[in-house]
């Protein structure tokens, strides 16, 4: 069992940054490959990037690259998403998700384990 739990969401302006941070309980986190997706009003849940257990490769959604950044500190069992340059678009719930599987990582909110309770993200234009 993993509990995920997301904080840093807020309100900022268009081209601003914000910084997600997920916790997670339990000495197993590096054995999850985690992601980050993302929830508008009216919206089906969409990814947005994943991270494999290592940290070693990521895969990011076309909408936000170049702009977020995953990372990972398996010792500190937290996963962070550093978002830049933001837009209005970008305005969402954003959940991170634990995925336990021996390599590599997927798109797919289905496949994953675990689920944060979401934090919020308004990006004002």
């Amino acid at each position: 069992q993993v509990q995920l739990v997301e904080s840093g969401g807020g309100l900022v302006q268009a081209g601003g940054s914000l910084r997600l941070s997920c916790a997670a309980s339990g000495r197993t986190f590096s054995s999850y490959a985690m992601g980050w997706f993302r929830q508008a009003p009216g919206k089906e849940r969409e990814f947005v990037v994943a991270i494999t257990r290592s940290g070693g490769s990521t895969y990011y959604a076309d909408s936000v690259k170049g702009r977020f950044t995953i990372s990972r500190d398996n010792a500190k069992n937290t996963v962070y998403l550093q978002m830049n340059s933001l837009k209005p678009e970008d305005t969402a719930v954003y959940y991170c998700a634990a995925d336990r599987r021996d390599w590599g990582f997927t798109q797919r909110a289905v496949e994953y384990d675990y689920w944060g309770q979401g934090t919020q993200v308004t990006v004002s234009s």
